[in-house]
C-alpha cells in the first residue's frame, strides 16, 4: 500500500476512535481567524497531537485542533490552525488534513488564509474571494506515485475554485453587507516575507494576493473531487507596496480588526453552501 495512503488512513481511524461525527463542509482557518471556532455548537475538538501521525502547527495564531459540530443545522468541521511546507514538513503533510476531512465526509472545502496585498486597489482589512490561483512555486502534494483511491494521476486544474460557490460567496457578502473584492491568490514557500522585486513578479504573473498556504491544499482537495471555495483577508500590503516592515503582529492585529465582517461572511456563505447542496 502507498506510504502516503496508509498513513492517511491511520489517521482516519485515529478520529473514528474519538467521534463519529460526519461533516458536510471543511472550513480551515488561517492565521488571525481562530476566534471564528467559537461561533457554532461544538460536538467535539481533538487535538492534532491527540491524531496519530498527524502533523501538528508550530505557527503562533494557530491553535492545532479539529473542532466538530453545527452551524445551525449544517455539520461543519474546523481545521483550527493549518500546518505549512515551511515549518519543514513535507508536502503530502501538509494537504494531510485536508484528505483527512475529505475522508471524514466533507464534500465542500472552505479555505481562509491572510495574505499580502498586491493589487494597488486593496487596502489592509479587505476582503477577497479567492477566483484562482498560482502553486507553481511551491512543490505539488501530487508528486509521486498516485494514490488511485483518492484520484486520478492528472487532474484537470481550469476550475479550482468553484464558479457556482464563488457565485454564492458573492451573495452572501451582500447579504451580510461587506464589501468583497476578488483576485487571484500565488503561494510562495516563505517563511521569510518577499522582497520588493518578487513582488514586481508576481504582480506580472497577474497575482492580486500573496501568501504562504491554501493553494497546495486546493490542489490536493481538487484530487479528491471537492468543491472548494476561498476567502483571503488581506492583512497588510505586501513589500515594496507597504510603506513599513512587514511582521507578523500586524497580520493578526489586521485580523482582529475585521473578525466581525469575516465572521458574518463565513457564516452566511456555509448556510447558503449547505442550501444548494
Amino acid at each position: 500500500m502507498n506510504k502516503v495512503y496508509e498513513k492517511l488512513l491511520k489517521c482516519v481511524d485515529s478520529v473514528r476512535e474519538m467521534t463519529d461525527f460526519v461533516p458536510e463542509i471543511g472550513i480551515v482557518l488561517g492565521s488571525g481567524f481562530g476566534k471564528y471556532a467559537d461561533e457554532f455548537k461544538v460536538v467535539k475538538r481533538i487535538d492534532y497531537h491527540d491524531i496519530e501521525g498527524f502533523p501538528v502547527s508550530t505557527v503562533a495564531g494557530h491553535a492545532g485542533e479539529f473542532i466538530f459540530g453545527y452551524m445551525e443545522d449544517v455539520p461543519i468541521v474546523l481545521m483550527n490552525g493549518r500546518v505549512h511546507y515551511y515549518e519543514g514538513y513535507d508536502m503530502t503533510d501538509v494537504v494531510l488534513p485536508i484528505r483527512l476531512m475529505k475522508m471524514l465526509g466533507a464534500k465542500v472545502l472552505f479555505l481562509t488564509n491572510a495574505s499580502g496585498g498586491i493589487n494597488s486597489d486593496f487596502s489592509a482589512g479587505d476582503l477577497m474571494l479567492i477566483t484562482g490561483q498560482i502553486s507553481c512555486f511551491v512543490p505539488s502534494p501530487l508528486i509521486g506515485p498516485n494514490i488511485e483511491e483518492l484520484g486520478v494521476r492528472f487532474p484537470d486544474m481550469s476550475h479550482v475554485y468553484d464558479e457556482d460557490l464563488q457565485d454564492i460567496i458573492r451573495k452572501s457578502a451582500k447579504e451580510v453587507n461587506v464589501d468583497l473584492k476578488e483576485g487571484v491568490y500565488i503561494q510562495l514557500k516563505g517563511p521569510n516575507y518577499e522582497t520588493p522585486e518578487e513582488i514586481r513578479m508576481c504582480k506580472v504573473l497577474g497575482a492580486d494576493a500573496v501568501g504562504m498556504s491554501t493553494a497546495c491544499e486546493a490542489q490536493a482537495a481538487n484530487h479528491m473531487g471537492m468543491k472548494i471555495c476561498g476567502v483571503s483577508c488581506i492583512s497588510n500590503l505586501a513589500a515594496g507596496i507597504a510603506k513599513h516592515p512587514l511582521t507578523h503582529a500586524e497580520i493578526q492585529e489586521t485580523a482582529d480588526r475585521v473578525a466581525p465582517q469575516i465572521k458574518s461572511l463565513i457564516r452566511q456563505s456555509v448556510l447558503n453552501i449547505h442550501a444548494s447542496l
